[in-house]
């Protein structure tokens, strides 16, 4: 369908908070994408301000966009203010959403300040191509777009939502890690090590975690890695983590290095989540494909990632099946080498080498769309 003029358009991609998974996807499609991407971007902080300031500094960052086959922005971008403010024709966009301000769970005692949810719903429609990062992500936001509108007192608008899903796809995000066959070499400590790899706020719910690794070690032993990124406001219950269990944490904090993160995941035996809120799940898939079993809830957009014939044995309904299914996997961890290599080599797909080849064919079809 495509021919070889294909192979070398230019895009602009602009990241207004650039950071985390949005760090991590933009670095993986321009790595591996076989169109040139000029990248722009401002520090992942402040996000409210970024949703509504970032499209003013773009707009003096850069003071055309001829030359451009098409522009990619991510959801805490303004894509209807940005467009307002050029004056020049305006090259096509594909806005890729992360999380909406929809179905993002709030800080205790914060109230919904609707702008944000409609900074999203301008961004979609101001777009050519929308896309999410999961099927749960795409139902989350549709599910919650119609009762959003009409909570308006009057005009609902409910045009918007057929406007939006007529251009929107579902396309998982890239991930960093080797496609062919995973030598799985593990480095395993005794007692085995429960890893959590996620972001350190509230949204990933690590008061859950560490409640059930309270009970957990009244019947087990184990080791723990305390990896993920950092936020600027550390849940408090990391801190009394660090001096509970003291000697059995093998890492606390943030390893700057892939690398080194790798090393970790790879001396680890089970990886858990207790997220409220996860749209993909990058952390997971990674500390899969390096060998760690996965105990997830039976909800959010786990069930798209573990492979189903293996749902029953992995995926939790309610914290007690989830330190059930704990200490059996901790107890047995030495003798799962089969479930580890299935599971790591059912991950190859979301490698960038795998998922590359839809990503420029969206950038493609967004080109010919001028």
């Amino acid at each position: 369908m495509f021919s070889c003029y294909y192979t070398n358009m230019k895009f602009i991609f602009l990241e207004p908070f650039y950071g985390g998974s949005h760090k991590d996807f933009t670095q993986g499609l321009i790595r591996y994408s076989r169109h040139s991407i000029d990248l722009f971007t401002m520090p992942a902080r402040f996000w409210k301000w970024r949703m509504r300031g970032a499209a003013l500094y773009f707009h003096k960052k850069i003071p055309s966009l001829s030359g451009y086959d098409g522009i990619i922005v991510t959801d805490l971008m303004s894509l209807a203010d940005f467009k307002a403010l050029y004056k020049e024709k305006f090259p096509p966009v594909l806005v890729y959403f992360h999380e909406n301000q929809f179905s993002y769970p709030l800080f205790p005692g914060e109230v919904m300040d609707y702008q944000y949810s409609f900074t999203n719903i301008t961004t979609a429609l101001s777009a050519d191509r929308v896309l999410f990062n999961s099927r749960a992500h795409y139902e989350a936001f549709f599910s919650h777009l119609p009762a959003f509108l009409n909570m308006m007192p009057e005009y609902h608008c409910l045009w918007a939502v057929s406007r939006i899903k007529e251009k929107t796809g579902i396309l998982y995000p890239g991930c960093h890690f080797p496609y062919q066959k995973t030598n799985l070499i593990k480095d395993t400590p005794s007692p085995p090590a429960i890893i959590w790899n996620h972001r350190w706020e509230h949204d990933k719910n690590p008061d859950m975690f560490f409640h059930a690794l309270g009970i957990l070690k009244k019947k087990v032993k184990f080791n723990l890695l305390l990896l993920g990124e950092q936020t600027r406001t550390i849940p408090d219950v990391f801190a009394s983590a660090k001096k509970l269990y003291g000697r059995v944490i093998l890492q606390y904090g943030y390893v700057d290095s892939r690398e080194k993160y790798y090393d970790w995941l790879k001396k680890g035996s089970v990886v858990v989540s207790t997220a409220r809120q996860e749209n993909f799940g990058i952390a997971v898939v990674e500390a899969i494909r390096f060998g760690n079993i996965p105990l997830v809830p039976n909800r959010l957009s786990y069930p798209e990632i573990i492979p189903s014939k293996y749902h029953n044995s992995l995926l939790y309904n309610d914290e007690e099946e989830l330190i059930d299914k704990l200490e059996y996997f901790i107890t047995h961890a030495h003798s799962a080498e089969e479930l580890r290599n299935s599971l790591a080599e059912s991950m190859a797909v979301f490698s960038w080498e795998h998922m590359i080849g839809r990503y420029d064919r969206e950038l493609e079809n967004l080109a010919l769309q001028t």
